[in-house]
């Protein structure tokens, strides 16, 4: 016990963690709380190169006290101006001339963005791919889901607050920390009203709240509805209140800073499912009235009952929809959460590989299409084309001149994902007005 009371905050061990899928591991771990229950310690940790959303409270006697590493005391960092606790400046880097026409300060800023995940994606860059905690631009955001400088967090901000939400007839563990008010979050559970979100701090006040709820959909416009699903148009500036619901409720499951209080400039689209009950939320995207860097999606979260089920896809299908109404094409804001990354590779492949099964040879010759064409037909930017078409390999350079080859292998994968691909947006369901938003002064 008296080596226990010896570990702090920030000190790094092997910690047993319980893996349902494959055998018990001892991963290297992170302290960031130290907390004690019944006299008895519990120990919130990290687990060093795992997503966040892993970390848990653990007990003494899943420590290996034998490797017990102190944290270091960290060095003040100078930078080019002299200040210290800054970081220093990204260096230039190389860029890939074919996927980047942007000034070099542009491409650094871009580049420390990618570290997040993988690769940025419509950036062709190798960079390692790197927990979501690091590698955060320290240069201001102007953007959709408002990236938090990490350097401004703090530890609170870094841990789990939420133990269980009851949404309908659901019950959610949050992922990350979300800034509910801090006297709900020793609750062990919240409740949360399915049709408006707001958040109550008994089952005793939710069914009272019932009685007066009229809402039985998200607030805002039915612009779409086929079968069981539908999706919803929320203004963030009309419906201020279930915006912010709807933020703290997604931060729950988002690793990223997303907006809470400042929903005027966005637009928010709800996809739900239909039953005698209502219609229940089952995911969305946030989206910026006026976007300067042509996205059509800041934040995107299907719920954790809901994943795995086709829906993520949907919701990404939806948004290129929208942006085919208004004549553009758009890419989702950057950094991309593992999971959305995923979503928007697979969904890229799969849309790009269709358009390239469909073409027809042109008098014998073999057929032709430019990257400009595949743009237009889907929305997906140029730069998410090319860095998709470079992912899957396909672009090679024969006699002088660069050439698509579809192998069997991509051919016969790709027929088996589209057959199980049973939900797809049908246009002609979409009831959809775009607004010019530059002529409707402050939104």
């Amino acid at each position: 016990n008296r080596l226990f009371v010896e570990i702090v905050e920030g000190c790094r061990l092997p910690v047993l963690r319980k893996n349902q899928e494959h055998e018990d591991e001892w991963p290297l771990a992170e302290i960031l709380s130290v907390k004690e229950v019944s006299s008895r310690k519990l120990f919130y940790v990290h687990y060093i190169d795992f997503n966040k959303r892993l970390d848990e409270w653990v007990t003494a006697d899943r420590l290996d006290m034998k490797k017990l590493q102190f944290p270091k005391k960290e060095a003040k960092t100078p930078t080019k101006n002299g200040l210290p606790g800054s970081r220093p400046s990204s260096p230039e880097r190389e860029v890939v001339s074919i996927c980047c026409t942007k000034t070099c300060e542009y491409c650094s800023y871009t580049i420390i963005a990618a570290k997040v995940h993988e690769s940025n994606v419509g950036i062709v860059h190798n960079q390692d791919s790197q927990d979501s905690s690091d590698g955060i631009p320290t240069a201001p955001r102007m953007t959709g889901s408002l990236v938090s400088d990490r350097s401004h967090d703090d530890i609170i901000t870094r841990m789990k607050n939420i133990e269980c939400i009851e949404l309908g007839r659901h019950r959610l563990k949050p992922w990350y920390f979300s800034p509910y008010p801090q006297e709900l979050t020793s609750l062990p559970i919240l409740y949360l009203c399915e049709f408006c979100l707001k958040y109550l701090k008994s089952l005793k006040c939710l069914q009272r709240h019932l009685t007066k709820c009229n809402l039985r959909h998200p607030p805002g416009n039915e612009i779409y509805r086929k079968g069981t699903i539908s999706f919803f148009e929320i203004d963030g500036r009309k419906n201020k209140s279930y915006s912010q619901n709807l933020c703290l409720l997604a931060k729950c499951f988002l690793d990223h800073k997303t907006l809470y209080y400042d929903t005027d400039p966005f637009l928010f689209y709800v996809m739900t499912e239909y039953d005698s009950k209502g219609f229940h939320i089952v995911g969305y995207f946030s989206k910026e009235k006026e976007s300067t860097e042509d996205y059509n999606v800041a934040c995107i979260l299907t719920l954790p009952p809901y994943q795995r089920r086709g829906y993520g896809k949907l919701l990404i299908e939806f948004s290129y929809e929208l942006s085919k109404v208004e004549g553009k094409t758009g890419t989702p804001e950057k950094p991309l959460s593992d999971l959305g990354l995923l979503s928007y590779r697979s969904y890229w492949s799969q849309t790009i590989l269709e358009i390239l099964m469909d073409l027809k040879p042109d008098n014998g010759e073999r057929p032709q299409i430019t990257i400009n064409e595949i743009s237009e037909i889907t929305s997906v930017k140029k730069e998410d084309v090319i860095s998709t078409l470079q992912y899957l390999n396909l672009i090679n350079y024969y006699k002088g001149q660069y050439i698509l080859t579809l192998s069997e292998e991509i051919v016969d994968g790709h027929e088996r994902a589209m057959q199980k691909r049973h939900l797809r947006i049908d246009p002609k369901c979409l009831h959809f007005t775009p607004k010019d938003w530059s002529k409707r002064g402050k939104w």
